[in-house]
């Protein structure tokens, strides 16, 4: 079994200028965290266009549809931002793909202090191995269908409904 997995963008991936004072988007945290969690599946790393998930368009949602379709592996693990998390999600469920995809993401930048990225990294890694295909979105040590859940905004947290 071999692993794809997508950098799609989102907070997990941003850097902090601290010239400017935000966050943006540099190359992806992706090989040193990977490195750091000691993941030994073997894997590919595909990188897209990096955005914000508010940014992003039904166009970009078809380019990590058409990375999923065009995808040798059948196990995809995709890191995505929180905000439109489930809409990317649903576009590919929506398409049935004969694959388990996982889309995970972080609320704190990998390269911030207790960022919560590199267990959601390691926990999508980890499931995408196990799962029957569909397409799933897991955060925070917990699994959701695609068309099951939501983001909690108050709470800062994913939860079915």
């Amino acid at each position: 079994m071999k692993l794809r997995i997508l950098a799609a963008g989102g907070t997990f991936d941003k850097h902090y200028d601290p010239i400017a004072g935000q966050l943006d988007f540099g190359g992806s945290h992706l090989p040193q965290m990977l490195e750091r969690a000691r993941v030994r599946i073997p894997f590919v790393i595909e990188q897209l266009r990096l955005l914000d998930s508010l940014d992003m368009r039904d166009a970009d949602r078809q380019r990590v549809l058409e990375s999923c379709i065009g995808a040798a592996e059948s196990n995809i693990v995709i890191i995505h931002g929180t905000d439109t998390m489930r809409e990317t999600a649903a576009v590919i469920g929506k398409s049935a793909l004969d694959k388990t995809v996982v889309l995970t993401g972080s609320m704190i930048p990998y390269e911030i202090a207790n960022s919560d990225a590199l267990f959601n990294l390691g926990f999508a890694c980890g499931i995408a191995q196990t799962l029957p295909h569909g397409v799933y979105v897991a955060m925070n040590g917990q699994v959701f269908a695609w068309d099951k859940v939501r983001k909690n905004r108050i709470q800062g947290v994913f939860e079915s409904y």
